[in-house]
Order: structure tokens, then sequence, then C-alpha cells
């Protein structure tokens, strides 16, 4: 995996002729399942009632299968980017992939057997999400997961940041807290959620809520139990590494 700063660079090299520019999206999209264990990769830029905007694949199989999903309106990305939290499917063979009884059988057939979706959301702001197509069956591991997450975080930031510096009013932002400044803050936090969901065996939203309830008891700060749990030195299940 990339390291989070570098990361952010080669994202915003990627996206620097406008975040609009469908090759280079797809060029994230190559470069995000080059990155992680995965087979393929989607990107959709959304409006904030699930209209799909501009999109990109790492290739046309996964171009075609996202946007089967916003045609159908149904499957793990428009779940995501339609209620702002992660869709994770290990296996769609199995009761999971019931609930989308008409896009399961499409991504079978196309030789997947699982999918990850994120939302690209900053706040309250929703942009998009980002989907993972994987052969294999099977869940992505905790630094697997941290790493996604970190991935779509950082995608989110680049994409604001980018409609910032083209909008007539960009946001405001102290110096040297802009893209740079927050995307190392919440990388940390994102793997430490990711790691914590898998040793906890809960949802994101939940480890989140973990990881804020330790933080608070041991009276520390959400970046610095972050720090902890990413360096192996505490896990949320309450033993400690080292």
């Amino acid at each position: 995996m990339s390291e989070p700063g570098r990361l952010r660079r080669e994202l915003r090299a990627l996206l620097a002729d406008g975040s609009r520019d469908v090759a280079a999206l797809d060029r994230l999209c190559v470069g995000v399942v080059s990155a992680l264990p995965v087979d393929g990769a989607a990107i959709s830029v959304t409006s904030a009632a699930a209209v799909r905007g501009y999109s990109g694949a790492s290739n046309p199989i996964c171009a075609r299968l996202d946007d089967l999903q916003f045609t159908l309106g149904e499957g793990p990305c428009w779940h995501a980017v339609r209620y702002g939290r992660p869709v994770l499917v290990g296996d769609l063979t199995g009761q999971s992939g019931d609930r989308w009884p008409m896009f399961t059988p499409a991504v079978l057939a196309a030789g997947f057997r699982a999918i990850f979706a994120f939302p690209l959301q900053i706040g309250a702001i929703r942009l998009g999400t980002l989907g993972f197509f994987c052969a294999r069956s099977g869940l992505l591991d905790g630094e697997a997961l941290g790493d996604a997450l970190v991935i779509a975080d950082i995608a989110a930031l680049t994409f604001l940041d980018t409609e910032a510096r083209d909008s007539p009013s960009p946001v405001d932002m102290p110096p040297g807290e802009g893209l740079d400044g927050v995307g190392a803050y919440r990388a940390e936090v994102h793997q430490a959620t990711g790691m914590a969901m898998a040793q906890l065996g809960v949802s994101a939203q939940e480890a989140l809520v973990r990881l804020r309830a330790h933080a608070f008891a041991a009276g520390l700060t959400v970046d610095e139990v972050a720090c902890e749990i990413v360096a192996r030195r505490l896990r949320l299940d309450g033993d400690l590494s080292g």
C-alpha cells in the first residue's frame, strides 16, 4: 500500500485536469486495483439524491456493473451512496446477495464473488461511491479494509478540493490545514477503524464509536488512539501488543 502522503499526491496528479475527466477516473481505478487485493474497481460521482453523474472504472466489465447498479436502483454502491455507509459483501452467493435480485446474478456471471462499496463522503457532503470487485469470496482483512477506507477518504477530499478550487466561492480552510493536513489525520483514523472492525467483528460505524469511546475513557484524542491501534500497541478488544 502506498504511504498516505504519496497516495494523496498521486490522486491529486491523476485528477489534476479536473475531477470530471473520465480518463483520470479510469486511471485512478487502475491505480487502486494495484494497491489493494481486489480485481476491479469503479468510481461514481453522484448528487445527494443518488443521481449518478460521471464515473470511471479499471476495466469495461466493472464499468458495466457500476452502471447497472444505478440503472436498476439496487446494489452495494447504490446503497452506500444512498445511506452514506460502507457495504461489505464477502460472498454474493450467500444471503447477502439476495438483497439485490437483479444485480447479483449479473455480478456472478461476470466472475466476481465479493464486492465492497464505500461512500465518498466528507461530513454531510456525499460526493459518490468507490466500489471494489473480487473474483474470490472473502472479506477484506483489517489492513486492506483500512487501506480501502483511506483511499475512499482521500478520493473524497481530492474531489472536494478540486470542486472548491474551481468554485467561485472556494471553501475556506486555515493555512496548512487543507488536503494534506486533514487527509493525514483522517487516513490514520480510517486505518484504525478498519483494523478495529476486523478485531471486533463490528460495522465501521460501531468501530469508530468504540474508538471514540476508548479515547474519551482514556483521556486521549481520537488520533492518539488511532496511532496506537495502527502501531499495533492497542487492540480495542482489550489485548495489548508489544
